[in-house]
């Protein structure tokens, strides 16, 4: 027998909204839609393995894959499309796939007539655990990743699990380096849950931090753990490494340079490779040829980088925004990985 359903309030004041996590969960999506819609505009790609079933008209917008096509071109394209089918703020847009679909979908339906609702249907378990939940929605610009978007809040998300099953492995990893990083977010033992139950303490992790700090002002910071290194490492390989893959590592790096700062023990470092490297199998070495000084300049562009450098490390009072980071341990837990 299938797992039962799991049901997650995300409890943003005023606007709270439930995530569906579990196999066959895409059933849902009716209970989810708004009661005012009478259309509804279908973003996805070709090739994504779900296929919603509604009794509402609707029309089906593909865009692009890949990054090059998470642009305000593709906003554009998609909000004309909405205009022709006559799409208005009492109906709705479901994005239904990745995290790339859920930003562009999200951040086209808070654009069209200045907010439509939005409901994602995630098909990858890295969208499920991070991009559809928590309202941040973005394109990018030449200049760098998800410059240009919006805090806008679904009205629901659906966490089909069976999509997983027609994953390529290199996406599953994807997904598990973001998995790892809730597993030092909180004491809970991850690892002793099956799928669905992880899946939904994840997003339960998630959705605390959210409702607590939604435009990320300060706490929200906390989900970047690891993200540091991981967007310096993407840029520097040309996102040759995945996002999951840079995550991975940036996890291994964050410890090594809390155990620099005396923050947390050697005993904890073993930890990250316990949960990083054994249990999720993932890689944990910075990529040969990269150079620990051009790693550095990319971490001082971070967007937390306010007062110097500025990273998301454990320690005593658990994982927490420390600012202002000298270069030296920096260098020196890159060294270790290098």
């Amino acid at each position: 027998m299938n797992a039962p359903l799991r049901r997650v309030t995300v409890p943003i004041e005023g606007r709270a909204y439930e995530v569906v996590v579990g196999l066959g969960a895409v059933a849902e999506l009716p209970s989810l839609l708004p009661p005012t819609a009478k259309r509804i505009a279908v973003v996805s790609q070709e090739g994504v393995p779900v296929q919603i079933e509604t009794t509402l008209p609707h029309e089906v917008f593909c865009i692009g894959q890949g990054e090059q096509h998470k642009t305000l071109a593709t906003v554009g394209d998609l909000c004309r499309g909405f205009a022709r089918m006559g799409l208005t703020r009492n109906d709705v847009v479901v994005g239904v796939g990745g995290g790339m679909v859920t930003d562009v979908a999200g951040f086209a339906a808070a654009s069209y007539h200045r907010g439509v609702p939005v409901v994602h249907v995630s098909t990858t378990l890295l969208g499920m655990i991070d991009a559809a939940i928590g309202g941040k929605t973005g394109v990018n610009l030449p200049e760098g990743k998800n410059l240009v978007g919006a805090f806008w809040q679904p009205s629901g998300v659906i966490c089909d699990l069976d999509a997983l099953t027609t994953l390529p492995e290199r996406e599953v990893r994807c997904g598990y380096g973001e998995m790892a990083k809730y597993h030092f977010l909180t004491g809970d033992d991850l690892l002793a849950l099956d799928l669905t139950d992880r899946v939904a303490r994840c997003v339960e992790i998630k959705a605390e931090v959210v409702a607590s700090d939604e435009r990320e002002g300060g706490r929200r910071a906390i989900l970047n753990y690891g993200h540091t290194l991981a967007h310096a490492l993407e840029i520097a390989t040309e996102h040759r490494l995945a996002h999951g893959e840079a995550v991975a590592i940036g996890l291994i790096f964050a410890a090594h340079l809390a155990n620099e700062l005396g923050r947390i023990d050697i005993a904890r470092v073993d930890e990250h490779f316990e949960v990083v490297g054994v249990a999720y199998g993932l890689a944990t070495d910075i990529p040969r040829g990269l150079d620990a000084d051009r790693l550095l300049d990319l971490m001082r562009k971070d967007k937390k980088a306010l007062d110097g450098l500025t990273f998301v490390l454990d320690g005593p009072a658990g994982v927490e925004v420390v600012p202002g980071v000298a270069d030296e341990p920096v260098l020196a837990a890159l060294a270790r990985m290098l």
